[in-house]
């Protein structure tokens, strides 16, 4: 099989549609400048976070191949995340919810591949490589949270999004992009923000998808850990910020018992937290996950269920209780006075399958205008068709050869010639197919002769309904990747004359044989061309102070001066104590 990325034991089992969402990280890309970014966050972070992290953060981080000192490299991760079982990919910004939690259910997690840029040191609205590396990975390698990781990507990609959430996705990855791109204009940005604001106010009954992605930010991008008084972060989005990882701790935000209750709070993803959820363990998290998959219609089916994937108007899949799947478009359901399904329909190419294994001859190319079928017990008959024996149904005439009428206690009719059954390996009876068939309920003819063959799916009720197909090879994958690209930064001629800058002090520090001469040269250059940048003259004073060069007295006076910029006074004071 031919891919576009690097294939392991993990990532060789990724299903194929989600092969379009993998970029190659563009590693060439960074330049010296974003080197500098990550490593000015990186030093800052293992500094402090080491206070208020929790314990797997340090540990993590070298289990995970990720570096103080550079970007690291995609490849790089991998071999080292495959020894937890895990692998790392490459995806341009914010990916669809359904395929971020899928990606997740294969153990593989999708790393932005951008590079923040120095104007969002602290905080950046887009998900970049600082982000997903340096604040995902690190925690995986606690196995517990691992685990709760990977079974939280397998609910979550069941979960039945609404027709609004796929726009909401799309407003919020636009307007991430355009507060990246230092090029995006005032306009722009306002136009994108309210576009989001609209869809927040307007989203009417929260998805499950909403929901769940509510948990997911509230624990795996905003969670905090241990006691109301004194929690610990494991957030990614707090882990990967050094302004959210020390405003988050402070009072004035508050702090609340993480509970299923937080599947309704609402978050802005463009602005700092007022309130976040802290968990007494990793376990409390599985725990709340599983309270929250109970509500959910993979696990309770029914009417609601078929509902909600109507209002979805996408790909999705109820199971019958004999355990026969219909994957498909559903866009009708007929209901009884007491609100249970008696007959659903869909809508264009559908298939059928058993334990997520289409069932021969059952696939789009047989269903590719829809199906429709009867759920319930036959009127007057306490045993279910399921339930019955081979001399059962040949004691109510359901049997090849014999024309019949099934009426259900719904009221639906089945009227027709029956050709075959299909049975699972277990015996159990999953379709009686007829010729010359017709379908009604009242007046109402739900299925007409000339229509074909008509195969029914047997099941007294339907136990699950969610997101996706059953089999993911019955459907050609119609999803596209986002149209939306992320701004690829074009740098002035003056902007690559101060990266080369910062790459002559890297290269300086790398090899270890600083001359202060050089030192100089670059400082000189940097003040008179470059006076305002912060971060290389911080990397200057770092070597000259190492070194006890006398060019550090005039560094440090250069950055004193910059620190009457209040933009920077905290970022130099907080370099400044590091190098100290």
């Amino acid at each position: 099989m031919e891919t576009h990325f690097e294939l392991n034991n993990v990532t060789k089992k990724l299903p194929k549609h989600l092969h379009k969402f993998v970029v190659k990280q563009p590693y060439n890309e960074y330049t010296a400048q974003n080197q500098a970014v990550w490593r000015y966050v990186m030093r800052m972070n293992v500094d402090y976070l080491s206070k208020v992290a929790h314990k797997s953060y340090l540990e993590g981080l070298s289990k995970t191949g990720i570096s103080v000192e550079e970007i690291p490299h995609m490849e790089g991760m991998n071999r080292i995340l495959k020894d937890i079982g895990w692998a790392a990919v490459s995806v341009d910004g914010f990916i669809p919810p359904n395929a971020f939690m899928e990606f997740q259910a294969y153990n593989v997690l999708v790393i932005a591949s951008d590079m923040r840029t120095i104007n969002h040191i602290e905080y950046t609205p887009a998900p970049d490589i600082i982000h997903e590396a340096a604040g995902h990975a690190p925690i995986i390698a606690n196995p517990e949270y691992a685990e709760y990781l990977r079974r939280f990507g397998e609910i979550g990609s069941k979960a039945i999004s609404s027709a609004t959430d796929y726009e909401m996705y799309e407003a919020i990855r636009l307007l991430s992009i355009l507060k990246e791109n230092p090029n995006s204009s005032e306009e722009e940005i306002q136009k994108a923000q309210e576009a989001v604001e609209f869809l927040q106010n307007n989203m009417g009954e929260l998805s499950e998808m909403a929901q769940i992605r509510n948990l997911h930010w509230w624990t795996v991008e905003y969670g905090l850990i241990g006691t109301l008084e004194q929690p610990k972060i494991y957030g990614a989005g707090l882990l990967s910020s050094i302004g959210e990882s020390a405003w988050c701790l402070k009072d004035k935000v508050k702090k609340v018992p993480y509970s299923i209750e937080a599947a309704t709070v609402n978050f802005d993803i463009t602005k700092p937290q007022p309130q976040l959820f802290v968990t007494p363990d990793f376990a409390h998290l599985s725990l709340v996950l599983e309270q929250f998959a109970n509500k959910m219609a993979i696990r309770k089916g029914g009417l609601k269920g078929i509902q909600k994937l109507i209002n979805s108007k996408n790909l999705g899949t109820i199971e019958l209780s004999t355990g026969i799947q219909i994957s498909g478009v559903f866009t009708n359901v007929i209901s009884d006075e007491n609100n249970k399904p008696i007959y659903f329909q869909t809508t264009g190419e559908t298939a059928l399958a058993n334990r997520d294994k289409e069932l021969i001859g059952h696939g789009v190319e047989t269903h590719k205008n829809g199906f429709g079928s009867p759920i319930g017990k036959l009127k007057g008959i306490n045993i279910a068709i399921e339930n019955m024996s081979p001399r059962d149904l040949e004691a109510y005439q359901i049997y090849e050869g014999k024309t019949i009428c099934l009426e259900f206690e719904g009221g639906v009719k089945v009227e027709g010639d029956v050709i075959t059954g299909t049975r699972d390996l277990r015996g159990k009876i999953l379709l009686i197919t007829f010729k010359n068939c017709t379908v009604s309920y009242g007046t109402e003819i739900l299925f007409k002769p000339e229509w074909g063959v008509f195969d029914m799916a047997v099941g007294k009720e339907v136990v699950s309904a969610y997101s996706n197909a059953a089999d993911v090879n019955s459907f050609l994958d119609k999803s596209e990747v986002s149209k939306t690209k992320t701004h690829k930064i074009k740098y002035s001629e003056k902007e690559k004359v101060l990266y080369n800058l910062y790459d002559q002090t890297r290269q300086l520090r790398e090899s270890n044989i600083v001359v202060e001469k050089k030192l100089e040269n670059v400082f000189n250059q940097l003040t008179t061309t470059f006076p305002k940048d912060w971060l290389l003259t911080l990397e200057l004073y770092e070597l000259a102070k190492k070194y006890n060069f006398s060019l550090k007295n005039d560094i440090l006076q250069h950055l004193e001066i910059l620190k009457s910029n209040k933009s920077y006074t905290k970022l130099i004071e907080n370099g400044l104590a590091l190098c100290n």
